[in-house]
């Protein structure tokens, strides 16, 4: 296929043919369909500001002619043009329409740039395509040409050149490089997958923005006792997918998503760590994701006991339409291996604080989805200024808590944050536009995707210095910090789960989850609690803080000023030595 086009999304195969000029893009077929695309758009919408240039000429036959009256325009001047003996009626009309004409080509050019923009290279080289060695050339290539046609045109039928260039990003949002990673046995049960593409490389354009069908998730993910995979194995459209390696905590995961999930398939970039090809080729994974997989049903996953792998599957419809549908399944499955080696998954986050006298101080805060966490640690950041020396974030959002050497140590699962910008400050997003990927930024739940730290740094293993559940209900409290006395009374707080819901998922109102984690230990009860006993057993035994951090998150009026607040006892008490 040299392109995809479903209206939200294009995806363009750079390989089986590539525009090496602006004459090209104007031949070329994807052009002919976005523009009969959006001219259909100005129809449905009964657009009176353009509509009127194609009022004498019936509607098939506005997008050829305005095709032709590009091409006229690029290569000719609007003398030149009027003065053609074969010239169209119409053209000669539109022309006289100048600033009507122009105003429509700016707006499809906006168009255009509302599409969500993809590319990909194979690869192996073909005929009119690019080879793997310019791929990352290609893109900049192709961006300047898309951007060189609409100046050319704008410019022509504006008389004269722009007094300010802004360089948009035109072309391609993004662009993958894909090549082949056979990982199964020909009689393996997954070799359906062998066709797919892998990805060996990707090259992103920020800012890069994406909508999605979902702002929201909903429920957890039953675990099912035959392989879903069955569902989907008979009528698998291989050409349709492309996979993903990364790194889920320790263990090796392959997402394969469909590409009308393209931009949740590119967002895993910021959030997992991405494993090379040359790394992981031929090897079997731990974790194996379908993310829109042709069936009907809802999400599930299942333990292939005989292959040692976790397999997670989610359908194709608009109800999985939502990045964290692709992040959670992933955590998941990676808890759930974890519970079964004995570990403790903790949905929360871990910060590495280095004093400016060199001290280092752990901390975890502990709770669901919208309970402050993310906001907490950030509002002790910008609190701490000058006062320490790093901050460091080990995990955002789920972590492993292991014994080791008589201690609890944490370890990291994503070097990525799935951060809710409702609740951060405002300049947080502009801090980060650079290399953040945004998600639904004018709505409700608003999110962005944003590299923390590396993976050697989340899996370099700390020990918990302090471990707090973050409250972000209780209105009043003695202190923003408190702590409990024994392993018993805490115990008991982390297993309730209780948060006030935020709107993060369908949940409203006061809500519990076991141990504050839906994703492994709720599917995992009875393991999860003999584990927790030993680990809490272990923090009390070693004397570490072990208490409630009152984010008040929920508290209405109190949205920011409540985690500033908890930051700012939390400092205090990081601070004493």
């Amino acid at each position: 296929m040299e392109y995809i086009f479903n209206g939200k999304q294009v995806v363009i195969n750079f390989s089986e043919n590539y525009c090496k000029n602006e004459i090209e893009v104007l031949n070329s077929q994807c052009f002919y369909d976005v523009l009969s695309r959006y001219i259909d758009h100005l129809y449905k919408t009964e657009n009176q500001a353009f509509l009127p240039l194609f009022k004498h000429l019936p509607k098939e036959k506005v997008t050829p002619i305005m095709v032709r009256l590009f091409k006229l325009i690029f290569s000719l001047s609007f003398k030149d043009i009027e003065a053609l003996e074969n010239a169209d009626s119409f053209i000669k009309k539109v022309l006289e329409k100048k600033s009507i004409l122009y105003d429509f080509v700016q707006d499809f050019y906006n168009y255009w740039r509302r599409i969500e923009r993809y590319s990909i290279v194979l690869s192996r080289v073909t005929r009119d395509g690019v080879e793997a060695s310019s791929f990352i050339q290609a893109q900049s290539q192709f961006n300047d040409i898309v951007l060189s046609t609409y100046r050319t045109i704008s410019e022509k039928i504006y008389g004269e050149k722009f007094p300010i260039y802004r360089q948009l990003p035109a072309g391609v949002n993004a662009s993958l490089l894909l090549s082949k990673n056979e990982w199964m046995s020909k009689d393996s049960p997954y070799n359906f997958l062998a066709k797919c593409e892998a990805i060996e490389q990707i090259v992103i354009r920020p800012p890069f923005i994406s909508y999605s069908a979902k702002n929201k998730r909903t429920g957890t993910y039953p675990e099912v006792k035959e392989n879903p995979i069955y569902r989907i194995k008979d009528n698998f459209d291989s050409k349709s997918y492309y996979c993903y390696a990364a790194k889920v905590g320790s263990s090796l995961a392959y997402i394969y998503f469909h590409r009308d999930y393209m931009a949740h398939g590119i967002t895993i970039g910021n959030l997992f760590e991405f494993v090379p090809l040359k790394a992981c080729r031929n090897q079997k994974p731990d974790l194996l994701y379908i993310f829109g997989g042709d069936y009907d049903g809802e999400s599930e996953f299942y333990y292939d006991k005989e292959n040692d792998i976790y397999v997670g599957l989610a359908p194709h419809n608009d109800s999985i339409d939502y990045f964290g549908y692709m992040k959670k399944m992933l955590l998941t499955l990676y808890n759930t291996k974890m519970i079964d080696a004995g570990n403790l998954p903790i949905h929360g986050a871990c910060v590495k604080i280095t004093m400016n006298d060199g001290r280092k101080k752990n901390v975890v805060i502990m709770g669901d989805s919208g309970a402050g966490k993310s906001e907490s640690l950030e509002a002790l950041s910008e609190m701490a200024g000058d006062n320490i020396s790093a901050q460091l974030t080990i995990f955002d959002d789920m972590g492993t808590f292991k014994i080791e050497n008589d201690e609890v140590i944490a370890y990291g699962t994503e070097i990525g944050a799935f951060v809710r910008l409702d609740d951060m400050t405002s300049g947080y997003a502009y801090r980060e536009m650079d290399r953040a990927i945004f998600m639904n930024p004018d709505k409700i739940n608003s999110r962005l995707v944003i590299p923390c730290a590396t993976y050697s740094q989340i899996m370099a293993g700390e020990k918990v210095d302090m471990f707090l559940y973050a409250n972000n209900y209780d209105e009043e409290c003695e202190s923003e910090v408190e702590f409990y006395k024994t392993a018993d009374e805490a115990k008991q707080i982390f297993i309730r789960g209780a948060r006030r819901a935020k709107g993060t998922t369908q949940e409203i109102g006061m809500t519990e989850s076991f141990f504050a984690n839906p994703f492994g230990p709720v599917q995992r009860e009875n393991q999860t609690r003999v584990i927790i006993d030993k680990v809490f057993d272990k923090l009390f035994e070693t004397n570490i803080p072990v208490g409630v951090l009152h984010t008040r998150l929920a508290v209405p009026g109190m949205e920011h000023d409540g985690p500033r607040l908890a930051a700012k006892k939390l400092f205090e008490l990081i601070e004493e030595k």
